[in-house]
Formats: structure tokens, sequence, C-alpha cells
């Protein structure tokens, strides 16, 4: 399986008709974005632009999005949600790098989180660094909360789509190829490598915390294997509206460095053979299968060693204790990837279930770590949301503008793909 991710690099972000490309500037039409997302349950759309460096706040933050479409080998993107029912991983597809859009709305009682684009807290999220078209949708009265956010979640990857699918004809300024054979073939090409697998837990808990893979909600699948290709080229879906430090973005799917790592490894110190997404059941029955189908299946797929990623912390620290034991049970060395609720202090254990089998441990952070954050000259959204924000309180917002709020606040700042900067290692 080949792919091919074509990058036109975003170094400034415009208002303009039509949306286009132009020496590394998006500009984007408004009227015609909005008009691509028309759906019945949002009474009313606004689109914004911010910009790395600016005074600006964008709060509560639903999903960031990375506009793509297909050039070859598909139609459209994120398929089976916005795009057709098929398997994705091969062709070309054509990317906006260093632009993202943002999905915001009043999600009050959602558990979601801010950005800012300067000051303080930009340096703890990886979003602060794009060029940023935010999507505003403000529902219709007394609709469901599981439509809203459904129609927050397929409008942010309509406008990625749209703005993609607009911008298309402009020049590459990168390409990217991952190739890998099946599981058979790579076994056989490098026999003396020790077989991988990722093996990436996500919050499928309902209650509005859901992944979907090919538009399917992962708490109602058993695991599966997908090629890297596939997580690289939008398989994978956030729909969560969870504590904003550790959520896994649809952008973080798309730029999964563990996927990302272990390709750049593939056929050198590893055999990589795949990932593995798999649910965080809020029931023990579902804790103990999910995590004995997710050991047998690497187990059958021959892998020597595994790398588990958790999405969230709590509740879904058992999953995690629950892959460990059985992965090394079978003989399948096991990394651990994840974040820490360690209290303001840091003193606190950092997990709420523990195994002595976790003994490689890669820590993405404490989430309660406590940070100031000043006023913005711009805030795009409700900035009264952060009193029902994981990390956020009523009192945290200030007169003046400023908050002082925990880490877990901020969307991406620990994140347990590894996608952030802070954290430690202990083996």
């Amino acid at each position: 399986m080949r792919l091919e991710l074509r990058k036109a690099h975003v170094k400034g972000l415009e208002w303009g008709s039509p949306t286009r490309v132009e020496q590394g500037v998006l500009y984007v039409d408004k009227q015609a974005l909005i008009e691509a997302l028309q759906d019945d349950r949002i009474e009313s759309w606004d689109v914004d632009l911010a910009r790395p460096g600016e005074s600006v706040r964008i709060i509560p933050v639903k999903d960031v999005i990375e506009p793509r479409v297909k050039l070859e080998g598909g139609e459209s993107y994120f398929a089976s949600v916005v795009g057709p029912n098929d398997t994705v991983g091969e062709g070309a597809t054509f990317v906006l790098d260093g632009a993202g859009v943002v999905t915001v709305g009043p999600i009050m009682a959602f558990q979601e989180g801010f950005i800012d684009m300067s000051g303080p807290a930009a340096k703890f999220s990886p979003f602060a660094g794009l060029f940023n078209v935010v999507v505003s949708a403000v529902p219709v009265k007394d609709l469901e909360k599981h439509q809203y956010e459904e129609a927050l979640r397929v409008a942010g990857l309509k406008a990625a789509v749209h703005l993609a699918e607009c911008c298309k004809g402009a020049a590459i300024d990168a390409t990217e190829v991952y190739e890998k054979g099946t599981v058979a073939e790579e076994l056989k090409k490098y026999p003396d490598l020790p077989p991988v697998v990722h093996l990436c837990m996500c919050i499928t808990q309902g209650l509005l915390h859901d992944t979907y893979v090919y538009g399917a909600d992962v708490k109602h699948t058993l695991p599966t294997l997908l090629h890297p290709n596939e997580v690289l080229d939008g398989a994978m879906v956030s729909g969560n509206c969870v504590s904003a430090c550790d959520k896994t973005t649809t952008w973080h799917h798309l730029h999964d460095p563990v996927v990302a790592e272990l390709y750049a490894q593939h056929g050198k110190t590893v055999n990589f053979l795949g990932m593995i997404p798999t649910q965080e059941s809020t029931v023990l029955a579902g804790k103990e299968r999910a995590s004995s189908f997710n050991a047998r299946l690497a187990h059958e797929l021959g892998a020597k060693g595994v790398i588990i990623t958790e999405e969230g912390y709590g509740n879904p620290d058992t999953d995690l204790c629950m892959n460990v034991n059985k992965c090394e049970a079978l003989g399948i060395s096991s990394v651990v990837i994840a974040d820490e609720a360690s209290g303001t202090e840091g003193a606190s254990q950092g997990l709420a279930d523990a195994t002595p089998k976790m003994t490689a441990f890669v820590s993405c952070g404490n989430v309660n770590e406590m940070l100031e954050v000043p006023a913005m000259d711009k805030v795009i959204g409700y900035i009264e949301s952060i009193a029902h924000v994981s990390g956020g309180a009523a009192e945290s917002l200030r007169p003046d503008g400023s908050m002082y709020v925990e880490l877990q606040s901020i969307i991406g700042s620990t994140c347990e793909t590894g996608f952030n900067k802070s954290g430690s290692l202990w083996v």
C-alpha cells in the first residue's frame, strides 16, 4: 500500500474570494464556506480567522481538523463520514499543511477546552502554531445534544474538505511517501526485526465521549487492525467532548506520532505491523473483553512489542492496566504513553489504577498543574464556558479576562499519543 501526502505549506491566512492559496497565503471565501456547511440543525454559522502569535483565545473548542482532499485513489475525504464508504490509505492526498479548521459552539456542560494563539498557554498546544479557520455554530432551539455534537463534528470535516478542494490546484511544496506491504509480506521481508504494533486506546464511553473508525462508533465494535496508511489518511475521526488536555483530536489522528515514528523505524530497528484502535469501556465486562481481544490480536499477528497509548484518565486507567497485563502474559513487551492526574502539587498517585507489569512508562505531563493565562484582545466563542471545562471553574475567569486554570483545560496540552511539549520517561 502506497500513500503520498502532497503538501502545500500555509504561511499566512486572509479573507479573499475565491478560496485559494497564493504564495503560501490561504485566502478564505467566508460566504462560500458557510454555504457549504448548511444543516437544518444549526440556526446560525460564523467563520473567523486566528493566526499564530495573535492575542486571540478560542473557546470552547470541539475539534481541530487538517484541511485535506483526495487527489488520486479516492474521492473527497474522511471516508464513511463525509466521504464515500470505502477504505483509504492509497493514492495521493492533498494537504494544506500548517492550516487547521477549529470548531466552536456554545457546548455548555460538555467537557471541552481552549486554544490561546499567544501567551503562556500557546506553548502547550500544537494548534497555536496553525493558521486556523474557526467555524462557530449555534444550534436551533432545544436541539438534542447528541444531534448538536454530530452536526458540529460533521461541519468541521466538511469545512476541512471544502478548503482543500478549493485549493488542490496549488503548488506542492513537499511530498511525503508512506509505503508498506501486508503483515505477511513484511514478516517475510524482515524476519530478524522485532514485530511491533501500536495499540491506540480511544475514548468510547458514550455520553458524547466517542471515536469513529470509518464512521463506525468504536464502542460498538471489536478491536481490528488498521494499516498505518489508513490512520494517516483519515480513517479515524474524533467525536469526543472530553477533558481538553488529552483529547485526541482528528488532527492528532492524522499526525499520530507513534505511527510516524514506527514507520520511520520500519525495516531498520522494528517491523511495524500496524495499529489496533480499541475501545475504553465504562463497564468491567467491556474492559475485560476488549483487552483480551487486543492482546490476542497482537499475539496472532506475531507481535513481540506493543506501544499502548491512552486517551483520557481515571476510568480508562483500568483498561490501560488490563492491556498491559494481558499483552505481557502473552510474551509481548509493552511501553505505555499516558498522562497523569497527580494533583496540583504533583504529589498524588498519577494513575487511578496500577500494575507491576507496567515497567516502561512515558508520561505526557500532569493534567492538574495550575497555569495563569492573561486576557486576550479577542475571544472567538464563549469565554464564560470556562466554568464548565475540565480544569476550569466559575471562579477561573477574572474580571479583567485573565484566567487561572489547570493545564487540562488547554486543548492538546498532554495528548497521550505524545504530541505535546511536556512529559518525562521512566523505565
